[in-house]
């Protein structure tokens, strides 16, 4: 282990000399404390040391050891269920061993218990031919996740033995007969933050990512292996949204990163997740998510690495077949660590003081997302979905973290500050927002469905656009200048953004809608649509319209308030508007006669 001397101390980055046999990306001890430190620069012998820890009382000429590794994450059972600092200690470990809930600086502590014991259950056979990526066996971590051992990455060969029994993540679970000697593996793994973990194939993601939100299902859905960004002001509902993806998407497991946001929104994701139960196996959410908690009051330069930690593991567990949704809050935050060390070493700023690689960072990041075929002889597929906040400041789309997020996500869900005003959840604009995989997402729909799930959702849109067109010509004239048929789109749009795309998050049923749910509602309320259009065409009034389906209209905005098992009340809404519209235009014949 090297030792260098402390030169220069300035914030979280530190100057030690006499490193000559250090490298970049090297885990360092600094000072006599012995916090912990990453080194980013090299000029020389003289290396620049991101600290993840609090620096203060730190001076020159306190040693620095290197201990010659990147930094890494340690990959094995027992990491399902926990929430991580940025550098992946665990919380509640620190807590018993500091017997404070504040982060005391040069506490060292495995990531993992290494003291606990799993029973493996092996897959592969003694004589079985191995390669990189294959399965060994199973180890049922939590009753919503069977972790996978694989075979490491690099190795290859023979199984020579392999064990079944209670076993820790450090001992032999199995010896490999390779061309270099026998390799014994354990469960544990190590891999590098700032590595992505290889993979065989890319696949272009085409899946829907099912949410439960109805804005984001039907108008823009994200794939599994997707990339989506959730800009928005403060206040706009960013957390929410993904709180509401994280609790309800249908993915194996959720990876939640909270990157620079207050500490009280983590709070509600450990008082939430265990009482939330997943909705097919009935067991608590926490079952199935990490947390890595790297808050605002937390080392500023901890949440650059949060990222990469949560991205690593995430990659871990898209190898062994999973999708797994990772959720960054936010990135902005992550973006402010980076202008931080950049400013500290002096380096040309780019836009607004961010480094001017910002944009390659982010793409780095984003580009680990994807749906893959993963490494090994089964042809496993396994998949990331990145969805990440963005908060700019006072909801400024054109700065610059936000500018380049949206230059490499193909979904875009642009939070409105006035609709989250108006109470309106979630806030998403649907006139700004986008989604790249709509077409693909809605072919799939159409052909599962075996319905017209694209006409529906475009009719809508219309609708929606129309509106917006209209509001201007009544802020001019007046609502009564538009004809009825304008009035009645006014009225539908209405139901639309009200019955439909509002959702309450702390609703028991309406917190979540499932795909059969929402092509029952929207095409409860274009049935209404065109039955409506089809009236106003053969000589019906509006008033009369308006009047003779209020009960109807207000059964339509209570569909949302339907469970999942009762969607028949829906379809016979849908019948209820054939037979009520038509009994008004009889009444309007006879009036006539």
């Amino acid at each position: 282990m090297k030792v260098g001397k402390i030169t220069r101390i300035s914030g979280p980055l530190v100057m030690a000399d006499n490193m000559e046999d250090a490298s970049i990306q090297d885990i360092c001890y600094v000072g006599n404390l012995g916090v912990v430190g990453e080194i980013i620069e090299m000029r020389g012998d003289v290396a620049s040391i991101q600290v993840y820890e609090e620096t203060s009382g730190l001076g020159p000429g306190e040693p620095v050891q290197t201990t010659g590794e990147a930094l890494s994450v340690e990959l094995a059972p027992g990491i399902v269920s926990q929430m991580f600092d940025g550098i992946q200690r665990p919380l509640d470990v620190f807590e018993k061993k500091t017997k404070s809930t504040f982060l005391s600086r040069g506490v060292k502590i495995p990531a993992l218990d290494h003291e606990k014991k799993w029973h493996f259950h092996p897959q592969a056979a003694v004589g079985d031919e191995v390669v990189e990526g294959d399965i060994l066996g199973n180890v049922q971590e939590t009753k919503l996740v069977t972790h996978k051992i694989m075979v490491p990455i690099g190795i290859s060969g023979r199984v020579k033995a392999i064990y079944d029994g209670e076993y820790t993540i450090d001992e032999v679970i199995c010896v490999i007969e390779t061309t270099h000697g026998d390799k014994e593996l354990s469960m544990l793994q190590k891999w590098p933050v700032r590595r992505f973990r290889p993979v065989r194939e890319k696949l272009n993601p085409d899946t829907p990512m099912s949410t439960g939100q109805r804005v984001i299902d039907t108008f823009f859905p994200v794939t599994k292996g997707g990339a989506a960004a959730v800009p928005g002001p403060f206040g706009a509902g960013k957390t929410i949204v993904q709180h509401q993806i994280a609790k309800w998407a249908d993915v194996d497991l959720v990876v939640y990163v909270g990157c620079g946001e207050r500490g009280n929104e983590m709070t509600d994701v450990m008082n939430e997740f265990p009482e939330l139960l997943d909705p097919e196996t009935g067991e608590s959410l926490m079952k199935r998510t990490i947390l890595i908690a790297n808050t605002s009051n937390m080392p500023v330069s901890a949440r650059e690495a949060s990222i990469y930690t949560g991205i690593t593991i995430a990659e871990y567990f898209r190898d062994m077949g999973y999708s797994v949704a990772i959720m960054a809050d936010s990135t902005s935050r992550w973006a402010e660590a980076l202008r931080e060390m950049s400013g500290r070493l002096e380096e040309m700023p780019g836009d607004e003081g961010y480094p001017a690689y910002l944009g390659s960072r982010l793409a780095e990041y984003y580009e680990r997302a994807g749906n893959v075929v993963t490494l090994g002889s089964e042809n496993r597929q396994g998949s990331i979905t990145a969805i990440s906040a963005v908060s700019p400041s006072g909801g400024d789309m054109s700065e610059p973290v936000t500018q380049n997020t949206l230059r490499v996500v193909k979904v875009f869900w642009g939070l409105d500050s006035t609709l989250s005003q108006q109470r309106h959840f979630p806030a998403v604009d649907w006139l700004q927002s986008y989604s790249l995989y709509s077409d693909d997402v809605n072919e799939y729909l159409d052909q599962k469905l075996g319905v017209d799930w694209s006409g529906l959702v475009g009719e809508s849109m219309r609708i929606l656009q129309k509106e917006s067109d209209l509001n201007e010509i009544v802020r001019l004239v007046g609502v009564d200048s538009l004809s009825e048929k304008d009035q009645f789109v006014l009225e539908i749009a209405k139901e639309l953004r009200e019955d439909y795309l509002q959702q309450n998050a702390f609703d028991d049923v309406d917190t979540f809608s499932s795909i059969d749910k929402q092509y029952q509602m929207l095409n409860t309320i274009i049935s209404f649509y065109d039955e409506g259009i089809n009236a106003l065409d053969l000589g019906g009034y509006l008033s009369e319209l308006l009047q003779g389906t209020s009960t109807l209209r207000d059964k339509i905005a209570r569909m949302k308030n339907i469970p999942e098992e009762n969607l028949q009340q829906i379809s016979d809404i849908q019948t209820e508007i054939k037979e009520t519209i038509r009994d008004i235009l009889q009444k309007g014949d006879m009036a006539n006669d």
